[in-house]
């Protein structure tokens, strides 16, 4: 399996009682694929994974991937704060016919870069799943996966790639520079840098802002891999005040109240994160505007 393209990190639709809401994800899931998105990906940090217990998050994995039945890959976050429960929840993302597994690093404690590589090897040897790494330093309490020991995991067979959502476009090309671009693909995780990312090497992103505006994500990739660098970069451009309307809130609470500003509701976040106030609405309507979303 080769990483490329735009894979959105999808939001968990939740009912107003903020309990799941699968016909929601499926409707979401269909949005996407008809706009041109390459894989879909649940359980992400976009999807509230750390918020879900695991039997939510089987039903998830099994409602997205019967969904989907077969139109693209599905990935799942697998991510956990112990080895042994990463490989739990790995196990059960291949039962239910995940096409992969992203993991990202411990968020609570900080283990050294030895303790990282011996984690993500033996989550790749418990499974015949592609492990995709997933390096988020500001979610994890500033602990990132090195890109030397990137190099290293690139070694395993089947850890295929890594988001890097470092937000450091110079972290992103030493982990391009030092991994093989034939059998590992590395992917943007900071929506303002796809386009940077993809003209220094990147094959791809998972943007939690394509859940907002797909065909901006879509457009940029689409464009870039034609050619098209004057597109890439206006879809670019209509992007970035997209992604820093993020700041709004807490977590990807901007994600649901923007897809609700624009018709297409996901429901709340789960507690304790609240809804937005009418100050906060308004300036995120304004940002809708101007991308021309609204």
């Amino acid at each position: 399996m080769k990483l490329r393209g735009i894979i959105p990190p999808v939001v968990t639709p939740m009912t107003a009682d903020q309990e799941v809401d699968l016909p929601g994800l499926r409707a979401l899931i269909d949005l996407m694929l008809a706009r041109g998105v390459h894989g879909i990906f649940v359980l992400g940090t976009t999807g509230e994974f750390y918020a879900l217990d695991e039997r939510e998050k089987q039903a998830i994995v099994a409602d997205a991937v019967a969904h989907v039945g077969g139109r693209s890959p599905v990935y799942a976050g697998t991510g956990a704060e112990t080895t042994r429960e990463v490989i739990r929840l790995t196990k059960m993302a291949e039962r239910e016919g995940a096409a992969g597994v992203s993991v990202i690093t411990p968020y609570f404690i900080k283990p050294n870069q030895t303790e990282l590589a011996d984690h993500f090897r033996r989550v790749a040897e418990s499974t015949a799943l592609p492990v995709v790494l997933y390096n988020n330093p500001a979610t994890c309490g500033g602990l990132s996966i090195e890109p030397e020991t990137v190099a290293r995991l690139a070694e395993v067979p089947n850890i295929i790639g890594i988001k890097d959502s470092s937000g450091d476009l110079q972290n992103t090309i030493e982990i391009i520079r030092q991994t093989p671009r034939d059998r590992f693909s590395v992917l943007n995780g900071r929506d303002t840098l796809i386009l940077s990312a993809l003209q220094n090497g990147a094959q791809g992103a998972i943007p939690a802002s394509c859940n907002i505006a797909p065909d901006l994500c879509v457009g940029i990739y689409e464009s870039f891999v034609k050619g098209n660098l004057d597109a890439a970069r206006e879809f670019q451009s209509r992007l970035h005040g997209v992604r820093m309307a993020m700041s709004l809130g807490t977590g990807n609470s901007a994600v649901k109240e923007a897809m609700a500003l624009l018709g297409r509701s996901a429901g709340p976040m789960r507690s304790p994160v609240l809804p937005f106030g009418d100050a906060q609405k308004a300036k995120l309507k304004a940002i809708l505007e101007k991308a021309g979303l609204l």
